[in-house]
């Protein structure tokens, strides 16, 4: 069904009937921009969560479950003749730049104060913003006038042991004493507008879950040029040197994903149920 599958066509079915006031309950909008327009923060949110799910899962499912059986993960995954798989953050990096080729405004930049490449050095406002956010661990939301464009930062910690060997490894390292659950970044997000429409979340909510499985593509097209290929189908590596098709990897994540985002909405009374 191209970029719109099953899992999405639900959540917007569910979500129109949310929104549109048509469930087997009555809903009340709580804001008079709500049914018509979502704040850039609930979006930041929404995308987050989604983003929060994906590399829970590949962490735990993939990358943690894969070196139990011998697939490796490393910075150089994409050198020609290394047999291995971006860590967590590379991931997200290229989510990020899968995202950066759709025609939505949404940006995904990881960005900290110390990062191995100085082209992820938080400066000017988005700086100020990060200590807010390590001295707090709380979310932060705010305009960047430098770039014309409303923000969100979210805490990105050590969260393997993957991730802390190879910054405190790394040549290049300015900070070589992580520690697991350090807040060793920000997973920031930037968009132009303070609200989106629901076609509009919808269709932003498409673009990423599509930049998920075109990064996850990446991976198991790299995974068949190994020396001892791991195989493709059902399974995943905790059944053995196995790893899931895109469709099974992406079927997993969209069952528990669209049911959280529409739990999300009535948890911030986007919209709220009155029996």
């Amino acid at each position: 069904m191209n970029r719109i599958d099953f899992y999405s066509i639900s959540l917007l079915i569910l979500l129109g009937i949310y929104l549109l006031i048509s469930a087997p309950f009555q809903l009340q909008t709580t804001d008079q921009h709500i049914g018509q327009k979502i704040s850039v923060q609930t979006l930041f949110q929404i995308v987050a969560e989604e983003n929060n799910k994906i590399r829970k899962q590949w962490t735990q499912d993939i990358v943690s479950d894969g070196q139990k059986i011998g697939l490796s993960f490393g910075e150089d995954w994409h050198r020609e003749g290394e047999e291995k798989g971006p860590l967590p953050a590379l991931f997200l990096r290229e989510i990020a730049a899968s995202l950066e080729k759709t025609p939505i405004a949404l940006s995904l930049f990881l960005g900290s104060d110390f990062p191995i490449n100085q082209t992820n050095i938080f400066n000017g406002i988005q700086n100020t913003a990060f200590q807010r956010l390590k001295n707090s661990d709380e979310n932060q939301y705010f305009f960047d006038n430098d770039i014309k464009r409303h923000t969100a930062m979210f805490p990105d910690k050590v969260v393997v042991a993957a991730c802390k060997n190879c910054h405190n490894e790394h040549p290049d390292t300015p900070k070589n004493d992580w520690l697991l659950n350090d807040i060793m970044g920000a997973t920031t997000w930037t968009y132009p507008e303070d609200s989106v429409t629901r076609d509009e979340l919808i269709n932003i909510i498409n673009e990423l879950r599509s930049a998920f499985a075109k990064t996850y593509r990446l991976f198991l097209v790299k995974s068949q040029t190994f020396q001892h290929k791991p195989v493709i189908g059902n399974k995943w590596p905790v059944d053995g040197y196995f790893l899931p098709t895109e469709a099974v990897f992406m079927q997993r994540f969209k069952t528990l994903s669209s049911e959280s985002t529409l739990h999300f909405l009535l948890q911030k009374k986007v919209i709220t149920p009155i029996k």
